[in-house]
């Protein structure tokens, strides 16, 4: 009986290891690492944080976004397998750990680029106004490595980088998902890399804490898209699959509409709490991403109340 007891704990214990190993995360390694090839220098690494577009120049790689905390070796060891060339230039979109984390990993040479907002952002990287932890951490992950990492040059609202087939443009829009979302132009190989003001077909990370807007997004999105429509045929999203120029455009509606239901709501005589959870995607959005998970709602809550908040209505946390 007593070996029949141990046995059945062992079996318990080896169910429950496995369950746990399948639900892991991922370790940093280049192995671990997704490519998707755009054109024949351009491609994107996705797992590890938000997804990573690496440009093979004449002269050098630039890179767009560096992931979490020790994705930024493994993130370079993959370029490896794509050339020889060194590293030349890295831009971050903005200043969430799971994009700019792995710059600590990259040679002091590489120059770092980033909007003048994002910069100031990095050097406090306040935790989004989504997360549980609300308070300042001790050191970030630059003071921990003595300022490695943290921008070299930043640009207000335009930079060009490279010019003729290796052309990279930087531009900003307005607030969004932060208040110093880049967009990154691979003008040759017309491709755009969004990153998290257009993560995906799904609800919006609005994160207050670093400047994002409620009321701002859609005017932002729409700004990038007519600015640069007819000079992109790709868009490279913050944490999806690649997007189409229409799609950018919906999804600008999308947020426009999502400000205009609240509105309509408050005015209507309801509380952020109902507003938060009576609103539904509208039906006219197939593929989004439903609401449907505990992250999902405090995502939209976050939205409703800063939507109220920077309308002037009463927002509850």
């Amino acid at each position: 009986m007593k070996r029949r007891i141990i046995l059945g704990s062992l079996l318990v214990l080896g169910a429950l290891s496995i369950a746990v190993a399948q639900q892991a995360p991922p370790q940093p390694s280049a192995e671990a690492l997704m490519v998707t090839k755009l054109k024949d220098n351009l491609y994107v690494l996705k797992g590890g944080g938000g997804n990573t577009s690496v440009f093979i120049t004449a002269n050098g790689v630039v890179v767009v976004d560096s992931k979490n905390p020790g994705w930024g070796q493994p993130i370079l060891d993959k370029i490896k397998t794509l050339t020889d060339k060194p590293v030349t230039t890295l831009i971050n979109t903005h200043t969430h750990g799971d994009h700019v984390s792995g710059n600590v990993s990259f040679p002091a040479t590489v120059d770092i680029v980033v909007q003048a907002n994002t910069a100031e952002n990095m050097k406090k990287m306040i935790p989004n106004s989504t997360a549980a932890d609300q308070t300042v951490p001790a050191q970030t992950i630059f003071a921990q490595n003595g300022g490695k990492g943290l921008a070299k040059r930043t640009f207000k609202d335009k930079m060009t980088i490279g010019k003729g087939a290796d052309e990279v443009d930087l531009f900003y829009f307005g607030r969004g998902h932060t208040n110093g979302d880049a967009w990154v132009l691979f003008a040759a190989p017309r491709v755009l890399h969004a990153a998290d003001i257009f993560s995906g077909k799904n609800i919006p990370l609005l994160d207050a804490n670093n400047g994002g807007s409620a009321v701002e997004i859609g005017t932002s999105l729409d700004k990038a898209y007519n600015a640069l429509n007819g000079k992109y045929d790709t868009i490279v999203t913050g944490h999806s699959n690649e997007m189409k120029p229409a799609d950018l455009k919906e999804y600008a509606q999308f947020n426009r509409d999502f400000v205009a239901d609240v509105q309509a709501a408050s005015k209507a005589g309801k509380s952020a709490d109902d507003i938060a959870t009576s609103w539904k995607i509208p039906a006219k959005y197939s593929g989004y991403a439903p609401v449907s998970t505990p992250a999902d709602m405090n995502r939209v809550k976050n939205n409703v109340n800063l939507t109220l908040k920077e309308l002037g209505g009463k927002g509850t946390r």
